[in-house]
């Protein structure tokens, strides 16, 4: 199999540093030589290959932005989004368990844990000998996140937990579990534990989307937690909105690799799939569809990229996360949609990655924010106006 060459219309290489340009094309072979080959076989029975969980940890993918001293890579933003756009160039579902380990799980113990839960969960997650997951969305409460009623009383040195929560990523294998439940009125953080009395992870099946991922409900039945398992910096519904944005981040420029996986894929069959003599890429209504695909990655390149600087001198604002996440999530959905109109009835077949990229899209484009909601994040940032309700 050929190795991916990339995309790259404005030369956006010259933008990024060695450093940078070393982790993409290190993710990008492991992609490449490690994912693709396995990747249709796993969706096609809805299972995810939990083989590559240890390579990835050992290239440093999980936490990768923390410090060193936890085991993590400590490295910027732009290098972290450059690594999720090549897991999501394999499949959505590599790159959401990488984003929840990353940023769902290793950040809110980070940004709200104590030195102990750092200490003891951090290297632990960055290796992989720990897996975790996020439990914020529940059956009646996604896009109100704020609405939940999972409910934690305090009780005998420690917690009582009661309640469920819905569409959790890697829910079934977690060892531990980021909680989000309300104390006293008020949205805390808690640290679940596999094993814990009361608390179970089913998986959820039925998927035609993201099937080569895990996802899981998560059930609290007088689940008892220990006082030293709640995040003390935890407070409100800030703090997961904190970590959802980390996530966004990654999701923006985890869509550019699916866009340009759908994209090369259709560039390359146009070239050679001959139709009444000549190769259907020298047909000008092709051509435009090619020419709308690649001006959308590269606008959406230029989005990323400007999104990671600003991140690395912390002046990214999170309705500037929304925009890139809105933007370049809609457009691989589109473009996966133009790719397999050029690939016709070959374009459903998975002996190209089109269908799956666009089933997929379908979910990325719905959670860690509805496309709607983003609208609105930006409305408000724009006008003053909170149009929510």
């Amino acid at each position: 199999m050929a190795k991916f060459q990339g995309v790259d219309y404005y030369n956006m290489d010259s933008l990024l540093s060695e450093d940078e340009i070393m982790v993409r094309n290190t993710v990008r072979d492991f992609v490449d030589d490690q994912v693709i080959p396995v990747i249709e076989k796993h969706n096609r029975e809805g299972r995810f290959p939990a083989h590559l969980v240890r390579p990835m940890a050992d290239l440093g993918l999980f936490g990768a932005t923390l410090p060193a001293k936890y085991g993590c890579a400590e490295l910027n933003n732009v290098a972290y989004g450059l690594m999720m756009q090549e897991l999501e160039r394999g499949d959505s579902g590599i790159r959401s368990f990488a984003s929840v380990q990353s940023s769902l799980v290793m950040y809110p113990l980070f940004t709200f844990g104590s030195e102990e839960q750092k200490d003891f969960w951090l290297p632990r997650l960055a290796s992989a000998e720990k897996i975790g997951c996020f439990g914020l969305t529940e059956p009646d409460f996604g896009s109100n996140p704020g609405g939940l009623i999972t409910k934690a009383e305090e009780k005998d040195g420690g917690y009582l937990l009661n309640g469920a929560k819905m569409w959790i990523t890697n829910g079934t294998i977690a060892d531990v579990a980021v909680v989000w439940a309300k104390l006293d009125g008020e949205i805390r953080g808690f640290l679940v534990e596999r094993g814990t009395d009361g608390y179970s992870a089913p998986e959820m099946h039925g998927k035609h989307s993201l099937r080569a991922s895990i996802t899981s409900e998560l059930v609290f039945e007088d689940c008892w937690i220990p006082a030293t398992n709640i995040l003390p910096l935890s407070k409100g519904l800030k703090s997961p909105l904190m970590c959802l944005s980390q996530a966004r981040y990654g999701i923006a420029w985890g869509a550019l690799g699916a866009a340009m996986a759908c994209y090369d894929a259709a560039l390359t069959y146009a070239i050679s799939r001959v139709q009444f003599d000549k190769p259907i890429a020298a047909y000008q209504m092709t051509q435009e569809k090619l020419v709308h695909m690649v001006t959308e990655i590269t606008k959406g390149q230029l989005l990323c990229l400007q999104l990671g600087r600003l991140k690395d001198q912390n002046k990214a604002k999170f309705t500037h996360i929304s925009m890139a996440k809105r933007n370049n999530v809609h457009h691989a959905l589109e473009i996966a949609r133009i790719a397999r109109e050029i690939l016709g009835a070959n374009g459903i077949l998975d002996e190209y990655p089109v269908m799956r990229h666009a089933a997929n899209l379908e979910s990325v484009k719905t959670y860690e924010g509805t496309h709607e909601m983003h609208t609105l994040i930006i409305g408000e940032d724009i006008t003053g106006f909170p149009a929510f309700n």
